[in-house]
């Protein structure tokens, strides 16, 4: 992203970019599970998330310098891995993405539900999903003034929910702090790292920043050490506020929940409703238009004959694009219905994307010189036990099916 005189962005510039690119309407669908799953213990998980994040953002970022060439991904892998493996950890964050998409397009069904009572979640679910498709299908993407209503739609509520709830703190809802052990603190990871995906396309700035070398790795500890603030000081209120046994069914809205809390102000909560169903709304938009021009980049990427259609080709070929990644969100929307597995699948397609392209930098002796690579084998470390209980979580869902 540059000006339209050609200049680069600054470091503020860069980490609002960042910002923008984690915060998003998963951090909605974590408190239930994360109350459900793990209790106050959960706020323990969001630290080590934002390590482990940090350590594979500043990562990602030093392999976006040194391949800036387009194909993210399937390009840094291949560097190790060849034309195979680049195309299984390509094939993997994109699976990933659809997977989440599913997950909200629930969500949104829920929210939808609250309003239109009589009307199934599911199909109210599909409906918002059809809408969302046939507008990328006639490329209408999000405007600069779009973008900016979407970050406000979710900021807001999350500020707002914040606030409200500190009003009704109280510290006996800490405890018993790990009320199912805290063995689940590091299985529900998994959860908590939904909220921070995005962050894997913010640390591809490198081309567009000025003094990218120092201010890239700036923009990206700022971002995401205010989102990780942020998304813990939210999670944290919700827990002295709100009974655990509130919780007890994971797929009704926060705003329900909050309802409870707090009847007095009911309609405060009907604007968070409202906001938090436009944010999942819109980013469902978004990522359906992100990730369709990927699979399309990606597909370039691999056949460079499709780099020289004409541009009404261009448009053919994004609308076919739009569609597989439809069709992938139709199926585990239709197909999945644990919560468990949509946060688990997710986080082990995406995670194992990055584990992949982070080996290129083991594999580069300068790297180890630099110590560059003591922050990345962190960051694998880290990312290696998040995909573990991620695995371990689909195996509990198949198991207990």
């Amino acid at each position: 992203m540059s000006t339209s005189h050609g200049t680069k962005i600054g470091l503020m510039t860069a980490t609002i970019i960042g910002m923008n690119a984690m915060i998003g309407s998963g951090i909605f669908t974590a408190p239930a599970a994360i109350a459900s799953y793990v209790g106050p213990a959960g706020i323990i998980a969001y630290i080590f998330v934002v390590l482990s994040v940090w350590c594979m953002a500043l990562s990602l970022a030093r392999l976006a310098e040194l391949f800036p060439e387009s194909g993210s991904f399937y390009t840094y892998t291949r560097q190790w891995g060849g034309h195979a493996v680049g195309l299984v950890a390509s094939g993997l964050y994109i699976f990933g993405l659809v997977v989440a998409m599913g997950l909200l397009c629930q969500v949104a069904g829920m929210y939808l539900a609250s309003l239109f009572p009589t009307v199934s979640p599911t199909l109210l679910g599909l409906i918002v999903l059809a809408s969302l498709v046939a507008l990328n299908l006639f490329g209408v993407a999000l405007s600069e003034l779009g973008q900016q209503i979407l970050i406000v739609t979710t900021v807001f509520p999350i500020l707002a929910i914040i606030g409200l709830c500190l009003t009704h703190a109280q510290w006996s809802n800490l405890f018993p702090f790990a009320p199912f052990g805290f063995g689940n603190v590091l299985k529900a990871t998994k959860i908590v790292i939904f909220g921070f995906f995005g962050y894997e396309c913010a640390a591809s700035l490198f081309n567009v920043v000025e003094n990218p070398g120092k201010n890239v790795p700036k923009a990206l500890t700022y971002s995401i050490a205010i989102v990780g603030i942020l998304y813990s000081a939210f999670i944290a209120s919700i827990i002295l506020a709100t009974p655990l046994d509130l919780f007890q069914n994971p797929c009704v809205p926060l705003s329900d929940v909050l309802g409870i809390v707090f009847p007095q102000y009911e309609w405060l909560l009907v604007i968070i409703h409202l906001a938090i169903l436009s944010a999942i709304v819109g980013t469902i938009h978004s990522m359906i238009w992100s990730s369709s021009a990927l699979l399309l980049s990606l597909a370039r990427t691999i056949d460079r004959r499709l780099t020289h259609v004409a541009s009404s080709e261009n448009l053919t070929f994004h609308r076919a694009a739009v569609l597989v990644i439809s069709a992938g969100i139709t199926t585990t929307f239709a197909l999945i219905s644990n919560l468990n597995l949509f946060f688990s699948l997710t986080a082990m397609c995406i995670i194992a994307a990055q584990i992949l392209s982070l080996i290129t930098l083991l594999k580069r002796p300068e790297e180890w010189r630099s110590g560059q690579n003591i922050i990345t084998a962190i960051g694998i470390c880290t990312a290696i036990t998040i995909f573990y209980f991620a695995a371990e979580g689909i195996t509990d869902v198949v198991c207990t099916a």
